[in-house]
């Protein structure tokens, strides 16, 4: 491949909005506990800033990636960076909690313009025979961001202040910002899609009934969420969920311009690719959510060590993504997904053999095929579902990686805290028994349940992966 058929202005505009996406992801996280007590509210009413990033980013994936589709991806790409920017602003200005959780929306709104864009804009600075390098970068800068976001927000937390972190982030929107003005000045943008050559509008109706079943189906799945609400609110969340949906498929199998175009799902390579990365999603949380808890409460590492030690999954994730690429374009997106997957099914095997007297190099081992998986299947996955579909829909099948891999996540905790629960209750004889490493007998042997069976939904995933096909049609 040549490197003058490679526009290389474009893709390091959207490699760089990837980087902005994976650093907000990770770089407040690590404030949390600062953030709480500046703002005199409690560890659980700060966590609702979490939510409303998750909750925002998730319910819109898809109808910035449809908006991108008809309108241009390059001019939404570049809005959701101007959205990203001042969101960022207004967060470290926020004096209230409640002003921190609404600015967080916006700011999650920001990064599903710009992650639903960000990915096809890679591809179209690549030539086709190499979309699975342009996902390789796209996965390296966003695990990049992942990797020194908490790095960094410790240190501005320790010698600045929380509100920098959030500051931090507005220069990196505007070198973003400059480069796709840059981009549009000089005319290096890709042609509008055959979607707005025919005059396709937006769903409106449609995008309101999808807010709503993403937005009820989060609250009845989280945790958090639930045991906040009461018995009434919760069955009247789980209806309306089911109202919203139902009401949601009607709409777009009948109007003539939907913002999820349902025959997408038709296309295998499409279908089992998501329903791959919503299992993957699942799996991946159920291990990685426990493994911190082990390592502190029963191990008794020091943070500052299991922080080092959780630093090895992004390393492989960064350094191996090119590589998987290449790989991608060579033999399809189907074996190294595969593969990537099989690491993820050992990792949960592996810890469902972890006991309360292991050596912390067992829980290392865990954490190494749980990175190998994530470099491997994330990069072919997303070339499979972005490539599996005509390019003029490529914006949401974008959105749609982010859908699947956000509810995966949310399902993930969900399961992953039931099942140590039920587990914890069961080995302790106790029906009322809250999981805690008191008893760290006990609360290994549920850990090792929850490991289990988040090896046996890598498993699944695996199948799904494999009958996907070689390659796109």
């Amino acid at each position: 491949m040549s490197t003058a058929q490679i526009n290389w202005l474009l893709l390091s505009n959207a490699a760089l909005g990837n980087f902005l996406a994976g650093t907000s992801s990770r770089i407040f996280a690590v404030s949390l506990p600062t953030v709480a007590n500046s703002l005199e509210t409690t560890i659980v009413g700060i966590s609702w800033a979490v939510i409303a990033y998750q909750i925002s980013q998730i319910s819109l994936s898809l109808i910035f990636g449809r908006i991108g589709d008809i309108y241009g991806r390059h001019t939404l790409f570049g809005l959701g960076l101007l959205v990203s920017s001042l969101a960022a602003l207004a967060c470290g200005l926020s004096q209230t909690a409640t002003q921190l959780i609404l600015f967080r929306v916006f700011q999650g709104m920001g990064a599903s313009m710009t992650q639903s864009q960000g990915r096809a804009l890679a591809l179209e600075a690549l030539p086709k025979e190499s979309s699975g390098r342009a996902q390789g970068f796209m996965t390296t800068a966003f695990h990049t961001g992942v990797l020194i976001g908490p790095s960094i927000g410790g240190v501005i937390i320790e010698y600045i202040h929380w509100r920098a972190i959030f500051f931090f982030l507005i220069p990196i929107a505007m070198c973003a910002m400059a480069l796709t003005l840059i981009n549009r000045i000089k005319g290096n943008v890709p042609p509008r899609s055959a979607l707005a050559e025919k005059g396709g509008g937006i769903d409106y109706l449609g995008a309101l009934l999808l807010i709503g079943a993403t937005l009820t189906l989060i609250a009845s799945v989280d945790h958090r969420i639930m045991e906040a609400l009461t018995p009434v609110l919760r069955v009247a969340i789980v209806a309306a969920f089911m109202l919203s949906f139902a009401a949601f498929i009607y709409r777009e199998k009948t109007t003539a311009s939907p913002i999820l175009d349902l025959s997408l799902f038709r296309i295998r390579m499409f279908s089992l690719s998501s329903l791959a990365l919503l299992l993957v999603g699942i799996a991946q949380v159920m291990i990685g959510f426990l493994l911190p808890f082990y390592l502190q409460d029963v191990l008794h590492l020091k943070p500052s060590f299991i922080g080092l030690l959780f630093v090895s999954a992004p390393i492989f994730t960064v350094t191996l993504s090119p590589l998987v690429g290449w790989a991608v374009d060579q033999v399809g997106p189907r074996l190294p997904a595969t593969i990537g997957i099989s690491f993820l099914a050992g990792a949960g095997f592996l810890g469902s053999y972890l006991r309360a007297d292991s050596h912390w190099l067992a829980a290392v081992g865990v954490l190494a095929l749980w990175g190998l998986a994530t470099a491997l299947f994330f990069t072919s996955n997303h070339t499979a579902m972005i490539t599996s579909v005509p390019a003029q829909h490529r914006g949401v099948a974008t959105g749609a990686i982010y859908v699947m891999f956000g509810l995966g996540t949310t399902f993930g905790v969900s399961l992953g805290t039931m099942l140590l629960t039920t587990a914890f209750r069961y080995y302790s004889g106790d029906p009322l028994a809250t999981p805690t490493a008191a008893s760290p007998e006990t609360f290994v042997r549920s850990m090792n349940f929850s490991f289990l069976v988040g090896g046996a939904m890598a498993l699944a995933a695996m199948g799904c992966s494999a009958l996907r096909g070689e390659r796109a049609a």
